[in-house]
């Protein structure tokens, strides 16, 4: 190739002092979010996160399943988790707010379609996803994942990777509606396990369950085998979450 005719590398844009101290200053911003995070939820374990879609309406069939749902956690002793939003979020917390249990929501400061919802015991503000994932990450003694967009697979796909990579411990992932997520786990056994990108032994890091009253029991029954509490060595897994 003639070295004349090659594309010069672009040159770096200069950044300024102020733009520098700026992005700087950002770290304690995430860091801000961790710490008021870690103290205001350390004490409320057990709890459960449910993950779902935004644009849910009210008068969805989904909607009220998520409320049951939620309901019957709090009333078990689960404090319940969402992102704070409407739909499957705000379904969530009005169900559990209905219950024995705190409701908490772990809100997300978007341009469009989030905002928070009414039925919150307890209110955080994120600004930055990453921060927020880890919350319902590291509190979480199981996963209630209804339908829902990108961000719901997201937050699927990062729980079922922790999981498997064993950087937190096995705990009940239990996916809502199966005939919304009998196509993804159809894609996971005919595409991805023939591919070799996953083994088979990971089809079982989750179950599907459309019943409340089955995934309660589901959840409890987990919990109540690992009532003793995390081991020295989970304990060790969380802090590095």
């Amino acid at each position: 190739m003639d070295e004349k005719a090659r594309t010069q590398h672009p040159v770096l844009q200069p950044i300024s002092d102020t733009e520098l101290t700026r992005e700087s200053w950002k770290i304690f911003q995430i860091m801000g979010e961790f710490v008021d995070g870690f103290e205001r939820l350390a004490h409320l374990r057990p709890s459960v996160s449910i993950f779902g879609s935004a644009r849910t309406p009210t008068d969805d069939p989904l909607y009220h399943l998520t409320e049951t749902i939620a309901h019957k956690l709090s009333d078990a002793g689960f404090a319940v988790v969402s992102g704070g939003g409407p739909g499957i979020m705000e379904a969530a917390n009005k169900g559990a707010q209905r219950g024995k249990s705190p409701s908490i929501g772990l809100n997300i400061q978007l341009a469009h379609e989030q905002h928070s919802n009414q039925y919150q015991d307890i209110s955080l503000y994120f600004r930055h996803f990453f921060s927020r994932k880890v919350m319902f990450v590291k509190h979480a003694s199981a996963y209630v994942v209804m339908p829902g967009g990108f961000g719901t697979l997201d937050e699927l796909a990062e729980i079922l990777t922790l999981v498997q990579t064993a950087k937190t411990r096995k705990i009940p992932i239990v996916l809502v509606h199966t005939p919304f997520w009998e196509g993804l786990v159809g894609w996971f056994k005919h595409t991805m396990i023939k591919q070799g990108t996953i083994s088979a032994g990971d089809l079982d890091l989750f179950v599907l369950l459309d019943d409340a009253d089955a995934i309660v029991e589901h959840i409890f029954a987990y919990y109540e085998r690992a009532v003793s509490g995390p081991s020295a060595e989970e304990r060790a897994k969380f802090m590095e979450l």
